[in-house]
């Protein structure tokens, strides 16, 4: 049999007292186990570019390419398992433990590994405490200052059946890291900062030269071997476009910046093998110190693109610049002078600047039809940009929210075909209708249906109508046409989000739940901060319980909760009737009585007003007979028939 050494980082991971928690109830401890397999650890591995090397039962071993890769994989592993263990009762929690080495191994032709590497990564787990990563001296050398969390230095330690001590480092995910007080006893180290100070200055003059060859530097010298870290693997540009700072001093012009900052996400999402963060993902950054070193490790992307907008005169002039979030380099700037009113095509620019920098060719059929036709009179524009957002600032209902779409009906009393005025006023009417708080659905429905099929057609190529045409067809039960409305979105915008989740979204109201988990897990990829985040876990819950995997049920709807608490009814109530159809009934009837005591509930605080509003959403077999399931789940809770 051949064999081959090599130096690899090891991760060995095994889940705490399993024989315990089998022992309890061996099927659901089985099921959930497979749940986080496929929803957690699995796409952690594979986003961190890791190989199973082996199933252990309930562990694994886990090859990866450098020790960075494995601990950012086992912090991901460790975090989202304490997400999913909120709320869970501790005897039913389900820990791992995580040992991390690397060193020489031998792998065999079958692809196993053998060796001393391995023995130790495993011997590491073995004294790694509950929910924490140990580390061997030599991985922790290699990642010991970018750790963010309380590290303990657990020092020289005999392992079983290992010939010399190995000093080993524990590292306790969600503990962060104590600040350090550094002292200066050496009088000539203010003359050395001096020095370093003047070397990193000749080295920002040089990067500065470096930018304007930024072309020949990505692509003559940047090694092809080097992968995008995001979960599109394949996409040449990974990138996140952060909100752009508002220079003018005036926060009332933040609407106007935000609104490049929506254009150019679009734009450069369009542009073939691309990644690119979600918008509402990126606001998060928004007002914050830039470090595009974190950035890009939190969102798993290679690029950071920021800038600025400043206004001189009638005119503003935007600066912008790409980031390599490996080394936080800045690879290319450029600066563009426009007239206010041209202020949104100012991204055609940009991007075409950053293809060219990028050796990434446009797609010009995308390109052509992600230009819309400038608005027809600007003042008008101008409001429906402010009602845009204004309503998304408010969350779409309230007071706040009716105060800003007041703005679009100003809007579309100056240009009745103000496209984007018609788009967001839409919402207006179809959002409390899917909520279930209209008095009127079916008339809100229509009145929405109209707003949105007026801004498609004055501009077929606007996705975010096509989106919101989508949501509103679902709820008038023609679905299969949503599903189409929801494609025609991601295909103007890959990083439509909302339109991903919206076509996840449409396959459980067709029954179709094992389809629904895709777009699902598109849409927590795209935009991983969004505010969104709880619907889409929430509907991944309603697709398992649908499929009768009433743990993952369970793990999922809990996370949406802990996401969001006083949102989303049906996230409790997949809870309550995943629980109840598990023969947990004390934890569903607690659920219940949390999901009662909600100002959220509205008027759904019956089986019989429930039924109604879910029966409105569509008819096909399967999701009616994975409807009664739930019925029937709620009743046995406790839930009053009327």
């Amino acid at each position: 049999m051949s064999e081959t050494r090599k130096l690899v980082a090891i991760l060995v991971a095994d889940v705490v007292g399993y024989s315990r928690l089998a022992g309890a109830d061996e099927d659901r401890t089985l099921a959930r186990l497979r749940g986080l397999r496929s929803d957690l650890i699995d796409p952690a591995i594979a986003a961190h570019h890791g190989r199973i090397v082996k199933r252990t039962g309930d562990g694994s071993i886990i090859e990866f390419r450098s020790v960075v890769d494995a601990v950012r994989c086992a912090i991901e592993m460790q975090n989202g398992l304490i997400e999913r263990n909120a709320g869970v009762p501790e005897d039913r929690r389900i820990e791992f433990r995580v040992g991390i080495h690397v060193g020489d191994v031998v792998e065999e032709s079958d692809g196993d590994l053998m060796g001393d590497g391995v023995n130790i990564a495993a011997r590491l787990e073995g004294i790694a405490k509950p929910g924490a990563i140990c580390l061997s001296e030599d991985a922790y050398r290699q990642v010991s200052g970018r750790l963010e969390m309380e590290v303990t230095d657990l020092g020289p330690t005999q392992l079983k059946n290992i010939d010399r001590q190995i000093r080993a480092y524990s590292l306790q995910v969600g503990v962060p890291a104590k600040p350090k007080t550094v002292r200066s006893a050496n009088p000539s180290e203010p003359k050395r900062r001096s020095r370093l100070a003047l070397l990193g200055a000749a080295i920002a003059a040089l990067l500065v030269v470096l930018a304007g060859g930024a072309w020949w530097f990505l692509n003559a010298n940047r090694p092809a071997s080097v992968a995008a870290k995001a979960p599109a693997e394949a996409a040449r540009l990974s990138i996140v476009v952060l909100p752009f700072a508002n220079l003018s001093g005036d926060p009332g012009q933040d609407y106007l910046i935000d609104a490049l900052t929506d254009e150019l996400t679009t734009s450069l999402a369009r542009m073939r093998d691309t990644f690119v963060i979600a918008r509402n993902t990126a606001m998060t950054y928004k007002g914050k110190p830039i470090d595009a070193k974190a950035i890009g490790k939190d969102l798993s992307v290679r690029y950071v693109l920021e800038g600025s907008v400043q206004p001189s005169g009638d005119r503003m002039r935007v600066n912008a610049q790409l980031i390599d979030a490996g080394s936080g380099a800045h690879l290319w700037a450029e600066q563009f002078d426009t007239p206010r009113a041209d202020l949104l095509q100012t991204q055609d620019a940009i991007v075409t600047h950053l293809a060219r920098a990028m050796d990434l060719q446009l797609v010009q059929a995308e390109g052509a039809r992600a230009k819309r036709t400038p608005a027809a009179n600007p003042d008008a524009e101008d409001l429906a940009l402010q009602c845009d957002a204004g309503t998304r600032k408010a969350g779409w209902i309230g007071k706040e929210a009716d105060a800003a779409y007041a703005l679009c009906d100003q809007a579309l009393a100056i240009d009745p075909n103000n496209v984007r005025a018609l788009m967001v006023l839409g919402t207006k009417f179809w959002l409390p209708a899917a909520l279930g708080l209209s008095s009127d659905p079916k008339g809100d429905l229509e009145r929405a249906d109209r707003l949105e099929t007026k801004a498609l057609a004055l501009d077929p190529d606007y996705a975010w109508a096509h989106v919101n045409e989508g949501v509103i067809l679902q709820f008038q039960r023609r679905t299969e046409e949503a599903v189409a409305e929801h494609e025609r979105a991601l295909a103007l915008d890959p990083s439509n989000a909302a339109a991903a989740g919206g076509l996840g979204t449409a396959y459980i109201f067709l029954g179709q739940f094992e389809k629904s988990l895709e777009p699902f897990d598109k849409a927590i990829r795209t935009s991983p901060h969004d505010p969104a985040l709880n619907l889409w876990y929430g509907q991944k819950a309603q697709a398992h319980y649908g499929l009768k995997n009433y743990d993952q049920a369970i793990e999922l709807a809990r996370r949406a909760i802990a996401i969001k608490p006083d949102y989303n009814q049906f996230s409790h109530l997949i809870l309550v009737a995943a629980l109840a159809s598990t023969d947990r009934d004390a934890e569903a009837r607690e659920a219940l009585k949390r999901y009662l005591a909600l100002p959220s509930t509205g008027p759904l605080k019956t089986i019989a007003a429930w039924k109604a509003h879910q029966m409105s959403l569509g008819g096909d077999p399967r999701f009616v007979e994975a409807e009664e399931r739930m019925y029937d789940g709620l009743r046995k809770a406790g839930m009053p028939e009327e």
